[in-house]
């Protein structure tokens, strides 16, 4: 199962100011990326000049959002040294930057002492989370939203810590 691109383009054009997501897992087991993890294990990679082979349709999304002034930041926490789907998500990146999103790394050893929450999650406006909730094997299971202040709060709080101690894309190795 995975989620539905369309209720969750629906969020993200709805979203008037910013639109943040936080990744915390090693690897991930979405439907949507088997084969591209599995094409990039046997050395397949992006082609910077061939914006065709991009994962589509999240960049035109992604590319459709900023354009209109939304901010779109991700960060993602990491164990070091990175898992190979780390590796495979790194790889890409350079794709989403293209599209307008802003992405920072944080290694794991940072984040001991932030308080985070127990699962990824989007934040929209600064109200509006959506927990991305994936089983033991990175599966997606389902999402959880709410617009509850206080876990909104938690959300800006935790997103930001991160944020500021993370590594901006372009100079974060693996």
């Amino acid at each position: 199962m995975s989620q539905s691109l369309t209720s969750f383009a629906d969020l993200l054009r709805a979203a008037e100011r910013s639109a943040v997501h936080l990744e915390m897992r090693d690897a991930y087991g979405v439907e949507n990326e088997i084969e591209e993890f599995a094409a990039w294990k046997r050395g397949n990679r992006l082609d910077p000049d061939d914006r065709t082979t991009w994962w589509r349709p999240w960049l035109d999304l992604v590319q459709e959002v900023t354009s209109k002034g939304v901010v779109m930041r991700r960060a993602r926490i990491v164990s070091e040294p990175v898992s190979d789907y780390i590796r495979f998500e790194h790889s890409g990146t350079f794709t989403n930057v293209a599209a307008g999103e802003k992405i920072r790394w944080l290694p794991r050893r940072h984040a001991s002492e932030l308080t985070l929450p127990g699962n990824d999650f989007w934040l929209f406006d600064g109200r509006l989370v959506q927990f991305n909730i994936f089983d033991g094997d990175g599966r997606w299971v389902h999402t959880d939203q709410t617009e509850e202040p206080a876990v909104a709060q938690l959300c800006t709080s935790a997103f930001e810590a991160v944020w500021e101690r993370g590594i901006p894309h372009e100079k974060y190795s693996v």
